[in-house]
């Protein structure tokens, strides 16, 4: 059965566009890796819960496992920590960190539905 990783950030209200153009920019890096099954960036609505949620789903426990050791977790971190540049390419100038804090949240998934279609 899947595997899912929740990235809980701590992400002040004034970030929240900025968090949402840097998962943007680097979202097909994943898209061919071995065992990634899917992937959200959940923006907190209510009054009682701030944090943003990065939820990602995976075949299995290796797979994340392969993904995070391997150069794809670094690569894509390092495109977050630098300029996205201009039409000329990225800059290699450091970028602030969006996230004032992060918990990973792991689970199994036990029982699963989609709609129809899906």
């Amino acid at each position: 059965m899947s595997v899912v990783k929740i990235n809980a950030l701590e992400i002040p209200p004034q970030a929240g566009d900025e968090i949402v153009k840097r998962f943007t920019a680097r979202m097909t890096s994943l898209a061919d890796v071995a065992g990634f099954e899917g992937f959200e960036l959940l923006r907190p609505t209510g009054e009682t819960e701030t944090r943003w949620f990065v939820y990602t789903r995976w075949s299995d426990q290796a797979s994340y496992e392969a993904w995070r050791d391997g150069d794809g977790a670094r690569a894509s971190h390092a495109q977050s920590s630098t300029e996205q540049g201009d039409e000329d390419g990225p800059s290699e100038s450091p970028r602030k960190p969006v996230s004032m804090g992060a918990t990973l949240l792991e689970f199994e998934v036990e029982v699963s539905a989609a709609a129809s279609g899906i």
